[in-house]
């Protein structure tokens, strides 16, 4: 194995091992220091810590689905689309480095959401903006890094596509 594919490896596990630790760590905080349904005002009324427990997927989708059919599509689908994205951006040696973290994040923060379903029956969520014009629903730090990642990916991808664009006009 060549040092360059080594440092890949290395960097996707650095990036999987951070945003899974930073979900799982900020989940337990909240947990154990946070009463169900508690609101907490950490900036005025903008930035709010509330805790929740989601059986569903974003902004609680799904949560009516019956229990074998929600554990397949939350939990069994979004893992094997995880697996076979991992070993994409393992096997695709001419991916930028910013696109893999990307993925790595998006990647990261699945895991984290899919770990607590599976454990737990439920993802807990804590935080949320309000800022008079933009509100969120209650998140977590898997889906901060799932939206981060994606906007990452997002950003590399266009930069590439204008550069492949350059390339081929010259």
């Amino acid at each position: 194995m060549n040092t360059r594919r080594i440092f890949r490896v290395f960097l996707i596990l650095i990036v999987l091992i951070i945003n899974v630790s930073c979900d799982q760590i900020s989940k337990n905080i909240v947990r154990h220091r946070i009463g169900e349904n508690e609101r907490i005002s950490v900036i005025q009324n903008y930035f709010t810590l509330t805790k929740t427990e989601n059986t569903g997927a974003f902004l609680s989708a799904g949560n009516t689905m019956p229990q074998p059919y929600r554990f397949i599509v939350l939990t069994i689908l979004p893992l094997v689309v995880m697996v076979l994205v991992f070993i994409y951006i393992l096997r695709k040696k001419t991916l930028p480095y910013a696109f893999i973290i990307g993925i790595g994040f998006i990647v990261g923060g699945g895991i984290g959401n899919i770990y607590d379903r599976a454990m737990r029956g439920s993802v807990t969520d804590f935080m949320h903006i309000n800022f008079c014009f933009f509100q969120t629903g209650i998140f977590n730090m898997a889906d901060l890094s799932i939206v981060g990642g994606g906007i990452l990916v997002l950003i590399t991808s266009y930069i590439n596509d204008r550069r492949l664009k350059q390339q081929i006009e010259k």
